[in-house]
């Protein structure tokens, strides 16, 4: 098998901005995209391949196809023949609401689906005013918690932080979060859409009507520990891998090249996932293909890959994710 791109599913939301669209390198009047869907097995998303011989097929195909030799054999009996990532970048011009995610266990007996624990990478900070909230930042009761939503002021109980490019925060299932008006990320997650919206901030949309809030939902999937600090902390080094998180769903590193590294795959029993967030490259693999990756690409390599040849034009800086 070779590399694969997909066509970004673009979404337009009312509070996107117009970073996508340039990052992204795309000819498209849609100015307020909030979310570009890069790899994505959500039904009714499915991302379609937009390059080689299986050009056209989505990714549940594309999965039902080539089975293990796409996703890992381990993968493949794990997940049922699902693709397990959901991969995107998502651009803030206003706060998004306030919501948590259910792990497994409650998804799967209130919805049949897989839980939601995911990553954000910051991108940029539009001008160094960019904030985001994750966690707790005091103990709070669900009885407690119900009386902030009503009253307003749930967000005096959660962790704010003012962000940065290479910020990185890790989310497991149940903790809360909200990503704050000028953040620019990349998020990796389990593929699930199940979101509890917790607060909106009161806002109406355009006929006067606020959106719908999930509180008795959100009451029981929340965790309600307090932790002293959410972000995840590593040391910045350029030409070798940085680990940034490691969990049962998804483990991602940072690689920050100036030269030609060999990267060596030949022990893991996984897809491997690219997402460009500067500069560019070209990346041969172990079978002589060649593919090009710039700024706002994302590239799945299949679990038969041995190892990649990544050669920098310059400088690059992408995320690397499997499972």
């Amino acid at each position: 098998m070779y590399p694969l791109k997909f066509s970004p599913i673009l979404k337009s939301t009312i509070w996107g901005g117009n970073k996508i669209i340039p990052f992204k390198h795309l000819n498209s009047d849609q100015q307020q995209v909030g979310e570009s869907w890069e790899i994505s097995d959500v039904p009714g998303d499915e991302s379609v391949v937009a390059n080689g011989t299986d050009a056209g097929k989505n990714l549940t195909q594309m999965v039902q196809e080539y089975k293990g030799a796409l996703v890992g054999e381990s993968n493949y009996s794990r997940f049922n023949g699902k693709f397990p990532l959901l991969i995107k970048f998502i651009d803030a011009q206003d706060d998004l609401s306030i919501q948590v995610h259910p792990d497994d266990e409650l998804a799967m007996k209130r919805h049949n689906s897989m839980g939601k624990t995911e990553m954000w990478y910051v991108i940029d900070n539009a001008d160094g005013k960019a904030h985001l909230r994750s966690g707790l930042c005091k103990n709070i009761t669900p009885e407690q918690y119900q009386q902030m939503i009503e009253d307003n002021t749930i967000c005096d109980a959660l962790a704010d932080y003012a962000v940065k490019p290479g910020d990185v925060f890790f989310l497991p299932a149940g903790r809360i979060h909200s990503i704050g008006a000028g953040c620019f990320i990349a998020e990796i997650q389990q593929t699930s859409n199940i979101t509890y919206r917790i607060y909106d901030f009161n806002r109406k949309d355009k006929n006067g009507n606020t959106r719908e809030l999930h509180t008795e939902l959100s009451k029981e999937a929340i965790n309600y520990s307090v932790e002293p600090d959410y972000r995840t902390h590593y040391t910045p080094c350029k030409d070798q891998p940085v680990d940034l998180v490691s969990c049962q769903y998804f483990t991602t590193s940072v690689y920050n090249l100036s030269e030609c590294m060999t990267i060596d795959y030949s022990e893991l029993d996984s897809f491997v996932i690219y997402i460009c967030m500067e500069g560019a490259c070209t990346i041969k693999d172990n079978e002589g293909n060649n593919i090009e990756m710039q700024a706002g690409e994302s590239i799945l390599f299949p679990a038969t890959t041995q190892n990649l040849e990544v050669t920098p034009h310059g400088e690059v800086k992408f995320l690397e994710t499997y499972v």
